[in-house]
Parts: C-alpha cells; structure tokens; sequence
C-alpha cells in the first residue's frame, strides 16, 4: 500500500513537472540554497511627483477599526504582535494581512489615522527578511498599495520611506521565477512604481529591472482575445488592474527614458482588449463568471475597474452583444440573446507550465435568465492543501461531465496539476434560428477505456440544450447542472421534467430528454470564506449519452 501511494504520488510530480520552463527550477534551487540579506542602506531621493495622477480602483472596506480587519470574511482583531504570522490563520488571510488594501479601499481618508498606525505597527513588528510579509508578492502589493496611498496625497514618514526601499532592495533580489506568471507580472510591476517614485540610479536599476520583465511577460501572459493566459476571471481583473496602475504612473511621469517609449504606447490598445474580454466574461449581474480560481471581492469590481480605465481616457466602450462572442485564443465563447446569456468553456486550463489556478472545469458553462444566474460554477472559497480546496478544484463542482468519479484533469495539491485536458475539435453554427457549439476533450484517455467527452449546446430565444456523449469505455458519467442558489429547482410531474423558480416565481424548466435525472444538495462559493447552499441537478449519462433542456418564454 505504502509503495503504491508513492508511486501514484510519483507519477503526479512527474505529470506535473515535465511542463515546467527551466527558469522556475533554478528559480526553486536559488531560493532553497542562497539567503540574501537585507540592505539597510538609507532610501534614494523622492522623485518629483506629478498632480495628474489618477485614483485607482477601489476595494471594498477592510479596516473596521484601527485593530480589527476583515479578509476573506473573516473578522480578527489584531492587536497582538503575533498577528502577522498567526499559525491559526490561513497563509492567504496572513497574506492579505500585509498588502494594506485598505489604504487605497472606498472611503480611505476616513481612515488615514488607522492606516498611519497600522504602517508604523508594520515597521516595528516585521524586522526585515522574516515572516510571511517579507515573501515576493506580499512584499510587492505592500509596495504598490504604501506608494499609490502617497501619490493619492498622503505624507510618507521619513521612516517609512526608508523601510520602503528596503522593501523593495529586498524583492528586487527575491523576484519568482519560480513561479512566472502573475506574481512575477506584480513582482515587476512594484519594481516600475518604486522606480518612478524615487530619483536616482538605483530607482534607475528598479524601473528597467521590472520593465525587462514586462517587456517579456505583457505579451505573453495577455493574449489576443485580451484574456490573461492563466484563464481565470479573477486574476484577469487584477491583472488588468496592474496595467492601467502602470498606464497612470508611466503617463504622468515624464522622466521615462525614451527605450520604453514605443512599447509603453502599446498599454492602452492591451488595456482596451482586456477590458473588452472582461466585459465579455461577466453575467448581466455585472460580475464575473466562475472559470478557474474566481471568486468576488478579491480582484476591484468590473465596475471600479471601467471607471478607472475611463479616468485614464481609454476605450470602454465595447459591451457584449445579442449573438455569438468568441474569444478565439483564450478559449471561451459567450451565446447571448434577449433574455439568456450562457458563457462556455472550451478551453485549456491554462499554460502548461502554470496551473496553480487551474479547475478541472473543461466543457462547462454558466447560464444566466432575464438577469439572473440560474446555471453556475460552484465557485472558490479556500486555497492550501486541503481536501475542501481539493474538491472545489474537481469536476465534480463544475456544470459538466464527471466520468468514473474522476478528474477531467488531474488537480491536487492545492495548486498542482499533472494529466490535464485538452479540448478539440471545436464547432461552431450560426444562423438566423440558433447558434450551435460543439468541443470535446481528452482530459480522460488516461483512463482504462480511454474515453472522451463530446458536448454539444444549442441557444435560441427560447431555450438552451445542452447534450453530452461519451466515446469509449467507462462505467458511469454524470453531468452536472449547478443551480444559484437564489434558484430553486422542483420536480414536475416525473423526474425527467421540472421547475426553476426564484423568489416563489417560475423562470424557466428544464427537461431530461435522455438520462436519469435526480436532485442532490451542493455548495456554492461567491467569495473566500463563503459556503451557500444550493442544488444541483444530476444527470446519469445513459448508453454514453445524455441531453438536457432549459427553456423559458
């Protein structure tokens, strides 16, 4: 038992491993083999800082006194020098813990004293290089978060200025390369705004430092549809917040050397494709649909993000509309009609060597009607190692196809991912009567019988079908229907045929045209630290298929 559990182990590292670029072992070596100690030297000069700088987006309040915080809805009062790196809490409460946030949230001036306090608590109780706030990311959003409070008009203490330049020596030299992807984008992205905040060649060194990184990483990581490569809504929203944070302060410093001139008046055209992506990939509710790691309340609002990109003057204007939208490279596909909107999955779960946000989630969908989701994702509440963020991660908690209770791509490890699913074979119809898609994937051929799972949709005004069939051998499939869980689903006169309602009115029905249907009680995960309850509906695939039906008036 014990060589077996090491062998199915094995083979997972090794699944996962074999897609890694080279840059993130030597990344993993550095880390494990050399300590660089902290350079106390005193701060270069401030820059001269110009008044055209604009007010970001906003996040939601944190701070609910000047010793109690709130993050992932999670209340804690820290008044202890413990706090910071509190073995109770999770890594990414800690994390959260030391980003400061709040200093750039709604309302921030009304808590300027509480903020003042808390930076100089941060000073005093962090000595430099220890504890979960000297890792690379905290590190860099503490960055961006202290210096966009001060160009927002707030007084950096002479003290604080100093800790900030050693906080910035100190990620300049921890950058994650082990990691790529988005923490290295925000890594870079606070080596660029400490640059232009101070003066001097060693502001110099930081500003080309991060901008050699974005030069490389910009137009990989967002690809031409506009979509952030990762393919999770969320980090999409943070990430194109990062780039319009870079637009406002490149735009209003004039002292940029002219080598970066050409690319940084490419950011606006990227900014306008991300944005234009986003809106695409949001429900009528105005709020992101679950692909991946998402949840709300993380990344700024869609709306704090359009009005940050407004303010900066660039093009916000595209909306989604009735019809076929297909974001072609990064895999989604958005159906559209008066009344329904269904946003489809038919996409890698990300770039092979960076899957630590992946869901086993391919061939799924979310649905919303008359403005409301009815058809969901179930959503993220939980990252770490855990076996609730293991199920989260599974198919089983998606709007798709489960086969022989296993994974279309094989997460684990809270941020791991070894055989994963590839969709194929993509077809799309569209007339005047309806708009067809149809995508397979092979995220199963692992399996003893090789199977894979084709899926079909077909949306009209008046209802939306969704088919799925199984080529190979296998024991059972079920496909999953999430409902909201402000929906509420009821049998109709036989288990093949049934009622949505909502707020005791019916939306829509559904009908099982083939397969054996049940209702079973789910979760639902809005935000981190949220579990709701709602219901799922649960098709069992007969002979390899099944079809189900929404329809609406």
């Amino acid at each position: 038992m014990i060589f077996l559990q090491a062998f199915k182990k094995a083979r997972l590292l090794f699944f996962t491993v074999k897609h890694l670029k080279p840059v993130q072992f030597y990344g993993r070596l550095f880390r494990r083999l050399f300590r660089v100690r902290p350079e106390l030297l005193p701060a270069p000069g401030l820059a001269n800082q110009c008044t055209d700088w604009v007010e970001g987006a906003r996040r939601s309040v944190r701070m609910h006194a000047a010793d109690k915080v709130v993050f992932l809805n999670h209340s804690v009062d820290i008044k202890e020098h413990s706090c910071w790196n509190d073995p109770s809490q999770s890594k990414l409460w800690l994390y959260n813990l030391h980003y400061f946030d709040d200093l750039n949230a709604h309302n921030a001036a009304e808590r300027i004293d509480w903020h003042r306090q808390l930076i100089q608590r941060w000073i005093e109780e962090n000595p430099p290089g220890f504890g979960n706030g000297w890792e690379p990311y905290p590190t860099s959003l503490r960055i961006i978060n202290w210096t966009k409070w001060a160009l927002n008009g707030n007084i950096l203490q002479p003290e604080w200025l100093h800790s900030l330049a050693v906080q910035t020596r100190w990620l300049r030299k921890h950058l994650e390369w082990h990691l790529l992807g988005n923490h290295l984008f925000v890594n870079a992205k606070a080596l660029i705004i400490a640059g232009l905040f101070f003066e001097g060649p060693e502001a110099d060194r930081w500003f080309n430092k991060g901008m050699d990184i974005i030069v490389r990483e910009l137009p990989e990581q967002v690809l031409a549809d506009g979509g952030h490569f990762e393919r999770s809504t969320m980090y999409h929203a943070l990430a194109l917040e990062d780039l319009l944070d870079l637009i406002n302060i490149t735009t209003v410093h004039s002292s940029i050397p002219e080598r970066w001139q050409s690319f940084i008046s490419t950011w606006p055209a990227i900014a306008a494709r991300m944005w234009a992506w986003l809106a695409g990939m949001c429900h009528p509710d105005g709020e992101i649909a679950f692909f991946n790691d998402a949840a709300l309340d993380i990344a700024p609002s869609p709306q704090e993000l359009k009005k940050f990109a407004d303010k900066l003057g660039l093009t916000t204007t595209v909306a989604p509309h009735n019809g076929l939208t297909h974001l072609v490279e990064s895999g989604y596909v958005r159906l559209q009609g008066d009344k329904a909107v269904a946003i489809l999955d038919v996409a890698p779960v990300g770039p092979d060597y960076l899957l630590g946000h992946a869901h086993a989630d391919t061939l799924s969908f979310e649905l919303s009607l008359q403005g409301q989701r009815l058809v969901v994702n179930s959503g993220t509440s939980v990252y770490g190692s855990n076996a609730e963020r293991h199920r989260q991660r599974g198919t089983a908690a998606h709007s798709t196809v489960e086969i022989d209770a296993e994974n279309s791509s094989e997460v684990w490890a809270g941020f791991r991912v070894a055989r994963r699913a590839y969709p194929f074979g993509l077809k799309i119809e569209e007339n005047a009567d309806f708009i067809s898609v149809r995508c397979a994937h092979d995220g199963y051929r692992r399996l003893p019988g090789k199977p894979i799972h084709r899926r079909s949709w077909q949306m009209t005004d008046k209802y939306l079908r969704v088919s799925d069939n199984i080529e190979g051998l296998f024991h059972k499939g079920i496909a999953r229907f999430h409902f909201h869980p402000d929906v509420q689903a009821l049998f109709g006169d036989s288990p093949e045929n049934g009622t949505l309602r909502q707020g005791g009115k019916q939306i829509a029905s559904w009908r099982v045209v083939k397969g054996k249907a049940r209702l079973v009680p789910g979760t639902y995960h809005p935000g981190f630290g949220r579990s709701v309850a709602n219901q799922c509906l649960e098709v069992t695939l007969s002979k390899s298929s099944s079809e189900v039906e929404f329809f609406w008036d």
